[in-house]
């Protein structure tokens, strides 16, 4: 499992059968800084997954990849390599808050 920020949607109205109806995100993986652990820093790629549970921009998210992803319910049948399987509330490292979502 991986921690990452929503960052975008991806929209395509051509695609296999079985993928229509699916929510599909950007995501850009967060990762704790080293220098400075009470801050994530963003990785260097970005990820489209499968949102079941109604991601917004800006919100951090849990997701997995590769055949856990398909392990969610109503996933299994689908040709995916990335779904988001948490909306994030709060993250602590070392003792420290270091996100809290402000909704």
């Amino acid at each position: 499992m991986f921690l990452a920020k929503v960052i975008g949607k991806v929209v395509s109205t051509k695609k296999d059968p079985v993928m229509t109806g699916q929510r599909l995100l950007l995501l850009r993986p967060q990762l704790v800084d080293p220098n400075d652990p009470s801050k994530f820093r963003d990785g260097s790629n970005t990820i489209v997954a499968v949102d079941k549970l109604g991601a917004g921009e800006g919100e951090m998210v849990l997701f997995c990849q590769g055949s856990s992803a398909r392990q969610a319910e109503g996933l299994k049948p689908l040709p995916i390599d990335a779904a988001v399987i948490g909306i994030i509330d709060s993250v602590e490292v070392l003792g420290q808050n270091v996100y809290k979502d402000n909704a």
